[in-house]
């Protein structure tokens, strides 16, 4: 797969930013970006990688080594549309690892400056830019508004 865009770089960044800067300071768990997959199924194997994800410190098994795939689901696992991204593709992404265990997927849209967030399959929100994305239960008191995804 070819890199994604300037915008999408940007974007995926701001939202690593925002995140490390709330999770590190309260030692909540780990940040990371799509350089890392997580094992989502087996048999056949199915690996996905975020463009952003946390996963909480109490989740990460003891036996991963800093080497190889995460074997579990990320508890937050965000994409970043770029305009290559075929709709049903990222679709597939948000099903499987809400399926795995993710607790939220947020899917960021720079063109539209929104995000949809997703907490199961039936559980669907879209935010404007004006709105405020929480981490909910999944990282307590966690707020940004919308807009500050895109700057």
């Amino acid at each position: 797969m070819s890199p994604a865009g300037f915008r999408h770089g940007a974007v995926a960044a701001q939202i690593v930013f925002l995140l490390q800067s709330f999770v590190k300071p309260r030692n909540l768990g780990v940040v990371g970006t799509a350089e890392a997959g997580f094992v989502l199924a087996r048999g056949p194997d199915t690996v996905r990688a975020p463009d952003v994800w946390f996963v909480a410190h109490n989740r990460v098994p003891a036996e991963q080594s800093s080497e190889g795939f995460g074997q579990v689901a990320p508890d937050l696992a965000v994409e970043v549309m770029s305009p290559s991204d075929r709709p049903d593709d990222v679709q597939g992404k948000i099903l499987g690892c809400l399926a795995a265990g993710t607790r939220a997927v947020w899917v960021a849209f720079p063109r539209t400056r929104t995000v949809t967030v997703y907490r199961a399959a039936q559980s669907i929100r879209l935010l404007s830019p004006e709105e405020t994305l929480s981490g909910e239960e999944v990282l307590p008191g966690f707020s940004c508004r919308v807009a500050e995804l895109f700057e």
